[in-house]
């Protein structure tokens, strides 16, 4: 009796053996053969903090956390929407960009929104640094009026033009068009001393004046209470005002922001 239940049991243990492993579950991160041949580089986390511009000059001053995609992984014009920043010069200058000697920053300048950038977006995260030459004097004149000086503009086509897919000249265009889209407020254009405001009032005051620009399509930027720019979601053709969700929620939370009047 014991020889017979020795055998039934070393058969079963052969039978464990033998059978195969059940395949693991596949999980989404998973990449299976080819079908990862059309997957974009992971995308990394849109900035949040816009940290009063420490770095390059001065210029692209909204980084805390530097996680643009890697140079060398981006491809230009493989990106789902734009955001136009707009800086509001005296905030600009009282957080720092005086200390730069910008000419953004001159006593009786006069200026209130120009713009930053017109940065080309990933629906979560950015690219940057996509390559390209460096700009002509040709091309820079279509640059001219938009962007304070002509150092932030050849800094922002090296940073983020090269990613648009889009000649040097071409880019200045479309930053010229995006920066026509947009209507600024008159409690901006006509301002003549500080204000206080929180950053709804702001978002408010470019929707009344942009009927198109609903809720979640912008973000306020502030460093130490203080309006620093305005960011607005473009489409990528350029024509209307998009919701841009990652960008939204990384607007200013503060209660109150001080709003330094033209200098």
């Amino acid at each position: 009796m014991a020889s017979v239940l020795r055998g039934a049991l070393f058969a079963l243990a052969g039978l464990f053996l033998l059978t195969p492993a059940a395949p693991a579950l596949a999980q989404r991160s998973d990449c299976i053969l080819d079908n990862c041949a059309d997957r974009r580089p992971p995308r990394q986390g849109y900035d949040r903090n816009y940290d009063g511009g420490r770095r390059e000059g001065g210029y692209d001053r909204f980084r805390d956390r530097d996680r643009a995609q890697p140079r060398g992984a981006s491809r230009g014009g493989d990106f789902d929407f734009y955001v136009l920043s707009l800086s509001w010069s005296s905030g600009f200058c009282a957080t720092g960009g005086a200390d730069k000697g910008k000419a953004q920053c001159d006593r009786g300048a006069g200026l209130g929104f120009v713009v930053h950038g017109l940065w080309p977006q990933y629906e979560r995260g950015y690219p940057s640094d996509c390559g390209g030459g460096p700009v002509s004097s040709i091309a820079l004149e279509q640059a001219r009026g938009l962007f304070p000086d002509m150092g932030l503009a050849r800094y922002e086509w090296r940073k983020h033009g090269t990613c648009s897919g889009k000649s040097p000249a071409d880019y200045f265009g479309d930053v010229r068009r995006a920066r026509n889209m947009i209507v600024i407020p008159p409690q901006f254009e006509h301002a003549r001393g500080d204000q206080s405001m929180s950053p709804q009032d702001i978002l408010r005051a470019f929707g009344d004046s942009n009927p198109r620009l609903r809720p979640g399509m912008a973000a306020v930027g502030c460093r130490s209470g203080v309006l620093q720019e305005v960011r607005i979601c473009l489409s990528k053709d350029l024509r209307d005002f998009r919701p841009c969700p990652e960008v939204a929620r990384a607007s200013c939370r503060t209660r109150e922001l001080d709003v330094p009047g033209p200098l």
